[in-house]
């Protein structure tokens, strides 16, 4: 390898590694509390000296689309999904976006996508009866192939995930009385649906949302996690081989209410996760916004110190076993001791929050937000419209 490819190897670990997440860490809890800023958006310490902190850049995508589907490639390359059925990618870190929307989806809710690489991608809408569909492209969103069109008026899906580039899975809300799963074998190219005799039966009221595309969590090639919420608990169920049975366990989140539940999941191996959620709605508070989980889910343990609010994504930072994000409508939280202790490190709203398994960690969300992790000033050139986020 070249000595230019080795620093720039170097840069993206740093960009997105333990590195990353210890300088996260430094920021003076009083300069994360008081967000003095400088301009152009930059934390300044309580001594007034910029903070070199990595953070989130703005990448204007010309668009006011609501992007709750996000994949992250690499840390130059990402796909977002959202509202009106737009479909955008990028492939040099966000300074230029390629509306890539399927023909004639503008009636259509993404809510999540699934990508590999720059030109394979899966991605799902919501909604009652045949407004759930699947579509995937495998020429970089050049042309789409509709793969599924839910038929049934009883299910709404809300989720995929894929555990490698062939099996994957879609979760839908309960129909007669259980949650329904989709899978593929073949890498999103056909669906089916999975019996349920392994399925739990659900709570009264209970479903999953559909916010951030984080309701169906994959570690390894078999095991997968669904989010539940608007029941009585706040629940988890965990499955070991990729659908077929289920165990279920309580949360610690909020819940009792159709807005509160867990939100997104997230877990770095078979055993460790992390669940973050609470009440969505605007105003109300969620004062056990987040649970771990060192036992594949099988047991939940409060928050020491959980995010101030509701936070409806989550992703453990590349190169790191300890640090993790949590993304929402009223700011970003880091913690570094897998996910007992949250601190707010960014005041900008997002729904979403991705991070490719080598590097780069995005994050999207509503008016076209979408940011990328980067150190101020980092990657930047003349002219480079990247903000950053407040």
């Amino acid at each position: 390898m070249t000595s230019m490819g080795n620093t720039r190897r170097t840069v993206a670990l740093l960009l997105s590694g333990a590195a990353l997440a210890a300088t996260l860490g430094s920021v003076p809890a009083r300069a994360a509390a008081e967000p003095a800023r400088a301009p152009g958006g930059v934390l300044k310490s309580p001594a007034a000296e910029p903070v070199p902190a990595p953070g989130w850049v703005l990448r204007p995508t010309g668009t006011d689309a609501r992007f709750r589907g996000l994949a992250a490639v690499s840390r130059t390359g990402a796909w977002v999904a959202g509202s009106r059925g737009t479909v955008l990618r990028t492939e040099d870190g966000g300074r230029r976006w390629r509306n890539v929307s399927p023909p004639g989806a503008e009636t259509l809710e993404f809510r999540d996508i699934e990508a590999f690489g720059e030109d394979r991608a899966v991605v799902l809408a919501i909604g009652e009866g045949e407004a759930s569909r699947i579509l995937r492209t495998e020429d970089g969103g050049a042309t789409w192939t509709e793969a599924f069109r839910n038929s049934d008026p009883r299910a709404f899906y809300d989720c995929v995930t894929f555990l490698d580039r062939r099996h994957g899975l879609a979760l839908s809300d309960p129909v007669d009385g259980k949650y329904r799963i989709l899978s593929t074998r073949d890498g999103g190219r056909s669906w089916h649906v999975l019996p349920d005799a392994g399925m739990p039966a659900a709570l009264p009221g209970e479903a999953a949302f559909a916010a951030s595309g984080q309701c169906l969590a994959g570690s390894g090639p078999k095991d997968v996690w669904l989010a539940t919420g608007g029941g009585a608990t706040a629940r988890v169920l965990h499955s070991s081989d990729r659908g077929l049975n289920w165990t279920v366990t309580d949360s610690t989140l909020p819940a009792g209410d159709p807005a509160r539940g867990v939100f997104a999941l997230a877990f770095r191996d078979r055993r460790h996760g992390i669940a973050v959620g609470g009440d969505y709605r605007t105003g109300q508070p969620s004062p056990r916004a987040a649970a771990v989980s060192r036992d594949g889910g099988r047991t939940w343990r409060q928050a020491h110190t959980p995010p101030p609010a509701y936070r409806s994504g989550v992703a453990w930072l590349p190169h790191t076993r300890s640090a993790a994000l949590a993304v929402g409508p009223t700011g970003t939280d880091l913690t570094t001791d897998g996910g007992r202790t949250w601190r707010t490190v960014d005041s900008g709203s997002y729904d979403t929050i991705d991070c490719a398994p080598g590097a780069g960690c995005w994050a999207a969300g509503e008016k076209g937000r979408v940011a990328r992790l980067e150190r101020p000033g980092a990657g930047g050139r003349p002219g480079d419209p990247g903000k950053t986020a407040g």
